[in-house]
């Protein structure tokens, strides 16, 4: 089954081949021919999947899906959110932005482990033949006090996943992350919602 995944990051549709697997052919925008950055003006996570799902459908009238995805950091009120890749600045620098992160947590005095409780949550749309549907992931973790690691993307060096203690999600193997990842646990339910409908049609 072929699929248009909103994105025009290598890193993020390179994970979801791997976790979708054989049965569907991934594109990312550029191939339905939308190379222009999709805006992203909601107010949650659900929005801006929506937004940006619907923005490729209308475009391209093929079956897609796009994921929002946001770090929450208890210790500051569960920022950045919904302006997780923009925390830094509209460029979307992810060293900036996890310099900045690290800064924060230090200023506030936030040294132990316990203190330091964030998670990822990935937000799915699919549309399918037209009809909206939702998924979502949960990966709960702790921000590490530097970078570590050379594997992952985004806020990864920083992030120490639950199941992984003292390794933060570039520490671990691209096959590590995807089994216990966010965006895997979201993708993996869509994953099995689609084959479930295919095999009814």
């Amino acid at each position: 089954m072929k699929l248009v995944f909103a994105t025009g990051n290598p890193g993020k549709l390179r994970e979801a081949s791997e976790i979708l697997g054989e049965d569907f052919e991934l594109t990312g925008s550029a191939e339905a021919g939308i190379t222009e950055d999709i805006p992203e003006t909601g107010e949650t996570l659900k929005d801006n999947s929506k937004i940006k799902a619907e923005y490729v459908f209308e475009r391209s009238s093929m079956n897609c899906f796009a994921d929002d995805t946001g770090l929450e950091v208890d210790a500051l009120g569960g920022a950045p959110g919904v302006h997780t890749a923009r925390f830094a600045g509209e460029e979307k620098d992810f060293n900036r932005n996890m310099d900045k992160l690290l800064a924060e947590l230090e200023r506030l005095g936030k040294q132990d482990p316990a203190s330091r409780s964030a998670r990822f949550k990935s937000v799915i749309t699919l549309i399918l033949d037209g009809k909206e549907y939702y998924f979502e992931g949960t990966l709960e973790g702790t921000i590490a006090k530097c970078k570590s690691g050379h594997g992952g993307f985004g806020y990864d060096p920083v992030f120490i996943p639950a199941e992984y203690p003292g390794k933060t999600l570039a520490d671990i193997t691209e096959e590590e992350k995807n089994a216990i990842s966010h965006r895997g646990k979201a993708l993996r339910a869509m994953a099995e919602f689609l084959k479930e409908n295919i095999s009814k049609k």
